[in-house]
């Protein structure tokens, strides 16, 4: 189980293995988001190949609307 850090929180997020994987974990599935990995901005296309390992610093910001 990865120790991640998201959002500048440490969390253990178990049977996660990818963006993808941490997406659906966080409930998240079907939001408008932007996912930062170690600084760089992951692509939506790139998520289930993107892997997650202990020490991965994420930032996923998910766009609110309104107005």
């Amino acid at each position: 189980m990865p120790c991640l850090r998201i959002n500048g929180e440490e969390r253990q997020v178990p049977s996660v293995s990818t963006i993808a994987d941490l997406v659906v974990a966080l409930e998240l599935t079907g939001k408008r988001m932007a996912v930062e990995k170690n600084g760089e901005i992951v692509p939506r296309s790139q998520y289930v190949h993107a892997a997650l390992v202990d020490g991965d610093e994420l930032e996923i910001v998910v766009a609110v609307g309104g107005g």
